[in-house]
């Protein structure tokens, strides 16, 4: 399975100028923790999230402490582009899930945007995109399974899914039980798929 598979398209995104304040409103209406940042074309320019707007977000309250605090004299960003991380890691859209799922995974990632070969943003893959890919039910992508096989003229081949484990029983030939592993392996919610040859 790959990235496009599962990415959300059309993602909301924010510009270099946006003011912190629009940021900071955009992400509580939407309940979502990070943006891409784009520019007028486009292209992707960063990521702007939670933690980043976060950080020196709030002035000191003298009430939490015994000494009045030292005045802080820093300015407050303003805009996106103060804060925003650059680059931003992102993905292509035919990037394997598995290995967008290890970079989410390893680098703590809660999303990651996914760009083209000219760094225009198409989308955003997160990890409750792969939680939604993993949560199907077995009865749907079995049916999304025999559709596949069905088009590519095998609709004779046996399709069984338990806890997105698929196996198929029919396919003959090396040739055959390559295209039954493949077909399967595109459809969201397989975990692992084995081809039983008669």
């Amino acid at each position: 399975m790959l990235v496009h598979d599962v990415m959300t398209s059309d993602p909301i995104t924010v510009t270099p100028g946006t003011t912190v304040k629009e940021t900071v409103a955009t992400l509580a209406r939407h309940r979502i923790s990070t943006l891409p940042v784009v520019d007028t074309d486009g292209h992707l320019r960063g990521i702007v999230t939670e933690a980043d707007l976060l950080e020196d977000a709030f002035a000191h309250d003298p009430r939490a402490h015994l000494m009045p605090p030292k005045q802080d004299l820093r300015v407050p960003p303003r805009f996106v582009s103060e804060v925003m991380t650059s680059p931003a890691v992102a993905v292509h859209p035919s990037t394997d899930v598995a290995e967008a799922a290890e970079t989410l995974i390893t680098r703590g990632f809660k999303s990651m945007p996914v760009v083209d070969e000219h760094h225009r943003l198409l989308g955003v893959v997160s990890r409750s995109d792969l939680i939604r890919s993993r949560a199907r039910e077995d009865g749907e992508v079995a049916s999304d399974i025999d559709q596949i096989l069905g088009t590519l003229g095998h609709d004779d081949w046996i399709v069984q899914v338990r806890e997105g484990v698929v196996s198929i029983d029919g396919p003959t030939t090396p040739k055959e039980r390559s295209l039954a592993e493949s077909a399967a392996s595109n459809v969201a919610g397989v975990v692992q798929v084995r081809v039983r040859t008669p």
